[in-house]
């Protein structure tokens, strides 16, 4: 038995011992409940912030998607934000200045949100990864795991009311489904308590302006919940 196998087994073997005892939880003293808490972000609960989630990122290496990078675009807007836009990656614009939707994609984003009568600093804005993909390709799987966790978490933190997904990419990775955004688009989707609105990305109104209208029918919808809402 080596070493990992022996400490495997000594765990369980304290817990059937705490179970035959008639333990319903393995007791935890004040002092280790106080280390636990301070330990580590992920388990701060309530005292998680983007900045600690920013930070624990750091100058990330742990996928491919770091080789041609120039910035980690981690997103930016309003920390309490009631809207949040989710897109799929960084492009060329977004990787030169690390901030999200700032080519022309981002410009008609930018377009839109004024259009709902709010600011960029009103909402938030983030994509599926952080990094840009080579030629702007779409995120591998195991790109998309590695980076989902932080963006899970400042989900978590922001706790949106809504967020608009924007494509395909963005629809499917966040809600784990196979579905095309033709079929999703316009329908809310509850997601962990959070309504979800899947619509068309940016940058694929560029290459198709007559999809401009549905897109828009989508955002009337969100701000009709929020007018619903008050």
């Amino acid at each position: 038995m080596n070493a990992k196998q022996k400490t495997v087994e000594d765990v369980l073997n304290t817990l059937n011992y705490y179970k035959t005892m008639g333990f319903k939880a393995v007791p935890v003293s004040s002092r280790a409940k106080r280390e636990i808490s301070t330990s580590s972000p992920r388990m701060r609960g309530s005292k998680e912030t983007l900045e600690l989630i920013h930070q624990d990122i750091g100058d990330c290496k742990r996928c491919g998607l770091c080789k041609e990078r120039t910035h980690i675009v981690f997103g930016e807007g309003n920390s309490k934000a009631d809207l949040m836009f989710i897109g799929e990656g960084p492009g060329r614009d977004e990787d030169k200045t690390g901030r999200p939707f700032v080519g022309r994609a981002g410009q008609l984003l930018t377009k839109i949100i004024e259009a709902m009568k709010l600011k960029r600093e009103d909402v938030y804005i983030a994509n599926i990864v952080k990094c840009r993909p080579p030629n702007n390709r779409v995120p591998l799987p195991e790109e998309v795991k590695t980076c989902e966790t932080f963006l899970h978490r400042q989900i978590e933190v922001i706790q949106p009311k809504v967020i608009v997904c924007l494509g395909a990419t963005a629809l499917q990775n966040l809600l784990k489904t196979d579905e095309k955004i033709s079929k999703m688009r316009g329908h809310f989707i509850d997601w962990k308590g959070v309504k979800v609105m899947p619509t068309y990305h940016p940058a694929f109104l560029l290459r198709n302006p007559n999809m401009k209208k549905p897109l828009w029918d989508d955002m009337k919808k969100v701000m009709a919940y929020f007018k619903e809402q008050k």
